[in-house]
């Protein structure tokens, strides 16, 4: 936690920020720099510096500003991992999820661990995203009293703000396309299966992921090249080296042209007129790079996806986290299960002094993967998503993609004001386990508004094309007066 951690000196930090406009930071004042800003900015978006960064090793490999955070949730030997919850304060396993491994082959220095929203907001319909009783609240940076979203709202704030190049979120429904969008940044959830889930706080083996949050397009590609790839103890990836390509060498200005792409009216009616007149000036951006876009005006049932996708979400975290608790050591994890989660919690009233864990108890109270609930929840959230959802209106409207805007301007955080969010694209393909795109489209009200790109699985490579174009073509990311 960055209170518990010995701040720079004000001299120390003035002197590193002096080199900022001076030429490269040598890779060793990264993490120094980075954290002043932290602590200066007190954005609480990272719970830990990586103690010792193997520099070294890093420039041997030719490192060159590949520095990356990894949210809370993703173990690294080197730092314990705590989901943001005291539970796991003592988590350190002493080993790298294989994500983390594939980063460091990859030559990218971990700086250290994001906030986020505890145990990835699956705690409490009531939860209040960017809060951690590990972390803190991570707020947004275009404005304090307004939300981060989440869960993966450290890793989106610390990118914003340029404490870190790129950054990795995991996304169960939402959490790493919401906090991208509302914090002004690029955030891009895979295809279910293209990246290893491996050692990684678990919500749900149908729908999590993780994925990369930059400030463009082009380093979020990078970071792909990275992660994807096949892991032997996720069988959900067995298909991911066989489907991986270089994204970065797909990435194609021009791709808009003559591009079909369907234009999801039904997500689109409830935002704000800034909102919607932010993405009609995106969507004649598309024409005017040569796109071809196609009205589609009816979906399918939002809310029968939603009450079936609770299902499965609940049903999966009791296994899944109970799977996950019992991999640690017992010595440093002394809640083994979800039940033991539940009455820590209970006992502990820095957990719960914001929100309860009604979540957890109805997770607590599933009847396993063999329910006949689940089992027809799980088909019937698949169907309607993916089959009945993506695939008919790609197929029906020969389109490449889909896109709408990715949700609202930032909201309060009063939960006792009206100024609430107002929509989300993200629920089709995260149930369905198909990628997701978020690009920055424009502002709405001083706050940041995003574009999202969705087509069907493992369509990566198109996804991030279509919208490095538009990304190309419209520049609209705005930082935060904050940014360094």
């Amino acid at each position: 936690m960055l209170a518990a951690q010995a701040a720079a000196s004000d001299v120390e930090c003035g002197a590193l920020a002096a080199t900022r406009g001076a030429g490269p930071v040598q890779s060793a004042a990264v993490v120094q720099l980075a954290k002043c800003y932290s602590d200066a900015a007190n954005f609480h978006a990272v719970i830990r510096w990586t103690p010792l960064p193997d520099v070294a090793a890093f420039e041997a490999r030719g490192g060159d500003g590949l520095s990356i955070l990894l949210k809370d949730n993703i173990e690294t030997a080197d730092m314990p991992t705590t989901a943001g919850s005291l539970a796991l304060a003592n988590n350190a396993p002493g080993r790298d999820a294989p994500l983390v491994t594939r980063l460091r082959e990859a030559g990218f220095l971990i700086l250290g661990k994001a906030n986020l929203s505890e145990w990835a907001n699956i705690r409490s319909n009531r939860s209040i995203s960017g809060w951690s009783a590990v972390g803190g609240l991570t707020p947004n940076p275009y404005d304090n009293t307004r939300t981060s979203c989440g869960s993966s709202s450290g890793s989106a704030v610390a990118v914003a703000v340029g404490l870190a190049p790129v950054a990795i979120g995991t996304e169960t429904n939402g959490s790493i396309v919401c906090p991208a969008s509302v914090n002004g940044v690029v955030g891009f959830k895979p295809t279910v299966g293209l990246v290893s889930r491996t050692h990684i706080v678990p919500i749900s083996h149908s729908q999590d992921t993780a994925g990369p949050i930059a400030t463009t397009v082009h380093d979020a590609a990078l970071v792909m090249n990275a992660i994807a790839g096949s892991d032997p103890l996720d069988a959900a990836t067995a298909e991911a080296d066989a489907r991986k390509v270089d994204y970065v060498a797909a990435l194609d200005a021009d791709s808009l042209r003559g591009a079909r792409i369907g234009v999801l009216r039904f997500m689109a009616n409830n935002f704000s007129d800034d909102t919607k007149a932010a993405f009609e000036r995106s969507l004649q951006a598309m024409r005017d790079a040569g796109a071809e876009l196609v009205e589609i005006t009816e979906g399918p049932d939002m809310r029968a996806i939603g009450g079936a996708q609770l299902t499965v979400l609940l049903t999966e975290l009791k296994v899944d986290l109970n799977a996950y608790l019992a991999s640690t050591d017992p010595e440093q994890v002394t809640t083994r299960t979800l039940a033991d989660v539940i009455a820590f919690n209970a006992a502990e009233p820095r957990e719960t002094v914001l929100f309860g864990q009604e979540l957890f108890e109805r997770a607590e109270a599933t009847g396993g993967l063999e329910d006949p609930a689940y089992v027809t929840a799980r088909e019937t959230s698949l169907r309607l998503s993916g089959v009945e959802g993506i695939d008919r209106m790609m197929a029906e409207n020969r389109v490449v993609a889909l896109v709408s805007p990715t949700t609202s301007r930032a909201w309060t955080n009063d939960r006792e004001d009206d100024d609430d969010g107002q929509g989300s694209a993200s629920t089709l393909a995260a149930v369905a386990g198909y990628p997701h795109l978020t690009v920055p489209m424009g502002m709405d009200r001083g706050m940041p508004v995003g574009i999202s790109f969705m087509a069907g699985a493992w369509q990566d490579a198109t996804v991030l094309s279509l919208g490095y174009a538009f990304e190309q073509k419209t520049m609209a990311r705005v930082a935060p007066p904050t940014a360094n």
